[in-house]
């Protein structure tokens, strides 16, 4: 089995050989500058959740493009946000409607107040951005990620998921009052 640092290493050296392109419409979830239409002002994040990327932008038509997981159907959010609060190593608790919606997986937090420590086992990864909406915390999250594999699906209870190397350069680059655009 290919390692994920193998895997990741391979496709940017392949990336920089002339005439190798990736197949058209094919994820790579690997930062890269792109070109991004006029109208996305620089330093606000856009996501399209369809695609399963975020673009930074940097400047007036170019952004980074991340990779990222998404929430399944139904969980996903949309509309526009503000980054109030950025943490290092988030501590962790599921919502109470996750309790309940997935008892099995989150019976450790049931009936108690339990709160997961920050660290490479806590399912926010190494950052999170809080996402907030008229100065309310939506509970929404762009963070990384213990589960890599679930970059490039629609998989988490909403939040923005993105491998831990690529929130935290991220997290470099954003300030708080950074405009987040889901749509």
């Amino acid at each position: 089995m290919i390692s994920r640092r193998l895997f990741l290493a391979s496709s940017a050296l392949a990336a920089t050989l002339p005439g190798f392109a990736a197949a058209e419409g094919a994820f790579d979830p690997t930062p890269q500058v792109v070109r991004i239409k006029k109208e996305f002002a620089p330093g606000q994040i856009l996501v399209l959740p369809r695609s399963y990327y975020l673009y930074f932008v940097t400047e007036p038509r170019k952004a980074i493009r991340y990779g990222v997981g998404v929430g399944r159907a139904g969980l996903e959010f949309t509309g526009s946000a503000v980054i109030e609060a950025k943490k290092e190593w988030p501590t962790w608790r599921p919502t109470q409607e996750m309790i309940e919606r997935s008892p099995r997986t989150y019976s450790r937090f049931a009936g108690n107040k339990y709160i997961q420590p920050g660290g490479p086992d806590n399912p926010l990864g190494a950052r999170a951005l809080y996402l907030f909406q008229n100065g309310i915390d939506t509970y929404f999250r762009i963070h990384g990620t213990n589960q890599p594999d679930t970059i490039g699906h629609s998989v988490s209870n909403g939040c923005i998921r993105m491998l831990n190397e690529h929130v935290v350069d991220l997290y470099e680059r954003v300030p708080l009052g950074t405009v987040v655009t889901v749509l």
